[in-house]
């Protein structure tokens, strides 16, 4: 399973990186064992690029449950670290997205693979990292050639290359 995690704001954490390190800490509590995690990513604001920044990074977990069942999993993390759903595209403490779940490809309640994750640098370039040779089971293209060709979030570059 691949699972992308973001936040612009740190929340009680010193932060934002501190935050998502306290985040997949809790994954495996939650029933989702971390096999590999990338670096974390840097992107302005969207659609405010006002906004405070964000850091952005993905994970390839491993578990035994359904791709429901994941997410409700994510969502209990996110609501531990006082994630508030409200507005779309409001400031975060933490956002954890179910990206793939395995080959799976659903579209009813819950849509997998991500319908938008393919779209995103600030997603695609952290799985680059990971697994640039995994192919999206829509698609069929790699993480590789989807972060080549992202059209959203395209300043999003790794954390430690300065800036935001």
């Amino acid at each position: 399973m691949i699972v992308a995690l973001g936040c612009n704001l740190p929340g009680a954490y010193t932060s934002r990186e501190a935050l998502l390190e306290a985040a997949l800490e809790a994954l495996p509590q939650a029933g989702l064992a971390i096999v590999a995690r990338s670096s974390w990513w840097t992107s302005a604001a969207w659609p405010d690029p006002e906004g405070p920044a964000y850091r952005n990074g993905v994970a390839i977990v491993s578990t035994d449950f359904s791709p429901a069942e994941t997410l409700a999993a994510l969502h209990r993390v996110e609501a531990q670290f006082g994630r508030a759903r409200g507005e779309a595209n409001a400031p975060r403490t933490l956002d954890l997205d179910l990206i793939a779940h395995g080959r799976a490809v659903l579209d009813g309640d819950l849509v997998v693979p991500h319908p938008r994750a393919h779209e995103r640098l600030f997603v695609m370039g952290p799985l680059a990292e990971l697994a640039s040779a995994w192919i999206h089971p829509v698609t069929g293209e790699s993480a590789f050639r989807l972060a080549a060709t992202s059209t959203v979030g395209r300043d999003a570059r790794p954390a430690g290359e300065g800036g935001l």
